[in-house]
């Protein structure tokens, strides 16, 4: 399996269907909120989700699901990029619950040329996780600077 793609090889409109899909448990949610210092209830607090919120039970924290579904694009998108450039939009659309799997897949939006690089152009591209019943839960919108193949990058054709 190839690891990321280079500039050439996007094509505006592919779709790549990102594999495997990840089960989230209450250990990984427990532990990224503690990791990154969220510890607001509705996230670690069983009896507190149950007596306060709509949901009746512990939601994932976003950023999680983000983080998931971002790793998931690496081989497919951003795996031989520089860096990713920016995030444009992040919409968390529906809650993931304790036991919920996470799959994903990235459209190519977009490709130019880069302005200042001219071994390299970006592309945009939206990321979308679904759950296993199919529900979106979080959609994100990106750039990635994608690099020419190391011969065309050194003007070897």
């Amino acid at each position: 399996m190839q690891f990321g793609r280079y500039f050439e090889e996007f094509e505006v409109g592919a779709v790549y269907k990102h594999w495997p899909g990840k089960t989230v448990t209450e250990y990984d949610d427990h532990l990224f909120c503690l990791l990154t210092m969220n510890h607001h209830p509705l996230h670690l607090d069983a009896h507190y989700a149950q007596e306060t919120t709509d949901f009746k039970r512990n939601v994932v924290v976003g950023n999680y699901v983000y983080s998931i579904l971002l790793g998931m694009s690496v081989p497919d998108v951003s795996g031989r990029a520089i860096a990713n450039l920016e995030v444009e939009s992040l919409r968390h659309v529906a809650p993931t619950f304790h036991g919920d799997t996470i799959y994903g897949e990235t459209v190519v939006l977009e490709k130019r040329e880069s302005g200042s690089k001219p071994d390299r152009g970006v592309v945009t591209v939206e990321t979308k996780g679904y759950k296993q019943d199919g529900t979106l839960v979080c959609v994100f919108r990106r750039r990635v600077p994608g690099r020419a193949p190391p011969l065309i990058a050194s003007g070897l054709r």
